[in-house]
């Protein structure tokens, strides 16, 4: 495989940054070239419409060919789009010539976000139009959907100090790199290390240091803002060839309980970790309480965290082997059934159901206790999501400090997307149900009561809560004492899922 940063002339980096600008090899630039449909069947590794699109011969046509589609390309052509790095990215082992034409040894992808337009250099898209898909061990995946998701879920409040843990490609590094005033990318893979320094210069980014070794060896005894981890968390056996983008080498989701376990030491007061993660969903015990067990939430001495835990989606045990199988190019494997037998029957024999996907986002706290939040929410949510994570940590702290006294003395106010969804049978006298929805963020929806509805309908900062609940038990024909002691910990929760705002927030 080839080594990009392990044999580049010096500024070749920079030399190819400008070259690829000029060409307008940008995502934008890219998407134009393709066209909406031709861009969406690259999506799916197809790439012939693609190749429809990108004759005419343009720069950005020259390398999207070249990089994205891995088609073999003219060397007039390339020598046209990068004027006078042919020879230097050959030399390089980012491109391969044979006499008038040249392809791509590594993959050079333009990538955007709201806020940063890159380029990220890691290898070949595997299994472009149903081709061969098996890849080497030490493969460097490039933009995954696992670290689009990451990306998305990170907190990109300004920091002092961020790790990118297990950096792979090194795109969680350039994402931080553009709000921490410093970061730390680590792997034990040598080659994505390598990758990671090269699109660090590729991206004129300078603050990143980038380390070797395994999880947390690397930074032992540093501390840090905020951590952000794609781990490799493929569940199996850990047997069979490892490819250590996905696999740990630890058994089961071990890889991810360790970090959990382990990552609040790294962690500054306040500071923030945040895991992409599976897990497995074993029989007679709730996902929840599972999960539990690895958060330091309560204790006298050493890290405490408040928690926030999300599955997304639960993948049945045949569906998720079948995936990962896919994915190591086994598929029709002559060993296939047989390694799809092997973890089938040792997901059995440890007791697994299913497999959870989801997030896990810790946030140390000082104290001896924590709070911990594991919800399910499959549904579609507002992306990026990391505001909201720090929202909600940051709604957590506050009621920490409330007592129920200062939370009842309250202004409150209901968010302003917040909508009443009712329920019931035509022309009846009451809703059978009412539903309070967020339109943004989680798009969190919540079945309330009639005393729910009517406090947070009421919520506009001119009454304290304890006025508006007792105004709702005199209009309901309640006792005042019994609803304010049943409702003041159903506002907690209101204000922590966000649908009411404490004054000031």
């Amino acid at each position: 495989m080839p080594d990009p940063s392990s044999t580049s002339p010096p500024g070749l980096a920079a030399r190819l940054r400008v070259a690829l600008a000029s060409a307008s090899f940008t995502y934008s630039g890219v998407a134009s070239a393709l066209g909406p449909t031709a861009h969406a069947a690259l999506s799916r590794n197809e790439t012939l419409p693609g190749l429809r699109e990108t004759r005419g011969g343009s720069p950005v046509e020259t390398l999207t060919r070249l990089w994205l589609l891995q088609a073999t390309v003219p060397a007039r052509d390339v020598e046209r789009a990068l004027p006078g790095l042919l020879d230097p990215l050959c030399t390089a082992g980012m491109l391969e010539r044979t006499v008038g034409e040249v392809r791509a040894r590594v993959d050079v992808r333009p990538y955007a976000t709201e806020d940063l337009d890159l380029w990220i250099t890691s290898d070949l898209t595997p299994g472009l139009d149903g081709g061969p898909s098996a890849v080497s061990p030490d493969h460097v995946l490039g933009i995954s959907s696992a670290a689009t998701s990451l990306a998305q879920l990170t907190v990109r409040e300004p920091v002092e100090s961020a790790l990118d843990l297990g950096t792979g490609c090194g795109v969680q590094s350039l994402h931080l790199a553009a709000h921490a005033r410093r970061v730390v990318a680590t792997d034990v893979n040598q080659r994505a290390l390598r990758l990671t320094r090269f699109n660090a210069e590729l991206n004129d980014v300078s603050n990143i240091d980038v380390r070797e070794g395994s999880f947390f060896d690397p930074v032992a005894g540093e501390q840090f803002d905020l951590v952000a981890t794609n781990p490799p968390f493929v569940i199996s056996p850990a047997t069979g060839q490892r490819l250590v983008y996905r696999d740990s080498g630890l058994p089961g989701d071990r890889v991810v309980e360790d970090i959990v376990r382990g990552v609040p030491d790294l962690l500054r007061e306040g500071g923030i970790a945040q895991v992409l993660a599976n897990w497995m969903i074993v029989r007679d015990q709730p996902w929840q309480e599972r999960l539990s067990s690895w958060i330091p939430s309560t204790g006298s001495a050493g890290a405490v965290c408040d928690a926030w835990v999300v599955q997304r989606e639960i993948v049945d045990l045949p569906t998720y082997v079948e995936l990962w199988l896919k994915d190591a190019g086994l598929h029709g494997s002559p060993d296939y059934h047989e390694r799809y037998d092997t973890w089938l029957s040792w997901f059995e024999e440890q007791g697994a159901e299913a497999v959870g996907f989801g997030w896990i986002n810790l946030r140390r706290v000082p104290g001896s206790t924590g709070q911990l939040r594991l919800e399910e929410w499959p549904y579609d949510v507002e992306q990026p999501i990391g505001p909201e994570v720090m929202g909600l940590f940051d709604r957590t702290a506050r009621l920490r400090h409330l007592s129920d006294e200062d939370l009842g003395a309250s202004r409150l106010v209901a968010r302003a997307d917040l909508r009443q969804e009712s329920y019931g049978a035509p022309g009846a006298a009451d809703p059978e149900e009412i539903v309070l929805r967020q339109q943004r963020w989680t798009r969190r929806a919540r079945q309330v009561d009639t005393v729910e509805a009517a406090l947070v309908g009421a919520s506009d900062g001119e009454l304290t809560v304890l006025q508006i609940l007792d105004a709702v038990a005199d209009l309901l024909e309640q006792d005042a004492p019994d609803v304010r002691a049943a409702y003041l910990p159903v506002v907690r929760d209101l204000v922590t899922e966000g649908f009411l705002d404490l004054e000031g927030s």
